[in-house]
């Protein structure tokens, strides 16, 4: 199956921590929504990533090609606060490929993320070659 990563575990180095026979695919953008940054992690200080519905707006990320075994790493590792849900995304040349990602259960309040946490995600970005 395809894990579409949009945040911190766009970060190649954390992922293989958390599931280590994860491959690394193709970059890819999710039409129709935006990055928000809400709630509060006390594993990064500050608010954490999600995607929200948000017409013309995209959010780049990467796919990852996972196991069902790491995909139940990478759950454990996101914590109850983020559920799966299936998503279509496409790559650079226009193909259409359907994926999972993470969102959170609950909507909540916009907030600062940490310096911490957006390194983290830059660092992601540059791994992907998106920035």
């Amino acid at each position: 199956m395809f894990y579409f990563a949009y945040a911190s575990n766009l970060n190649r180095k954390q992922i293989a921590e958390h599931a280590p026979g994860i491959k690394a695919r193709y970059s890819a953008v999710l039409p129709n929504h935006k990055l928000v940054f809400s709630g509060w992690s006390r594993t990064w200080h500050g608010a954490i990533a999600n995607i929200q519905h948000s017409n013309g707006d995209k959010v780049q990320g990467g796919l990852y090609e996972v196991s069902d075994q790491d995909m139940e790493r990478l759950a454990r590792y996101e914590g109850p606060e983020y559920t799966i849900a299936k998503v279509s995304v496409f790559r650079d040349t226009g193909e259409k490929i359907d994926a999972v990602t993470f969102v959170q259960k609950q909507r909540k309040d916009e907030s600062k993320p940490s310096a911490e946490y957006l390194a983290a995600i830059k660092q992601g970005y540059m791994d992907w070659s998106l920035i």
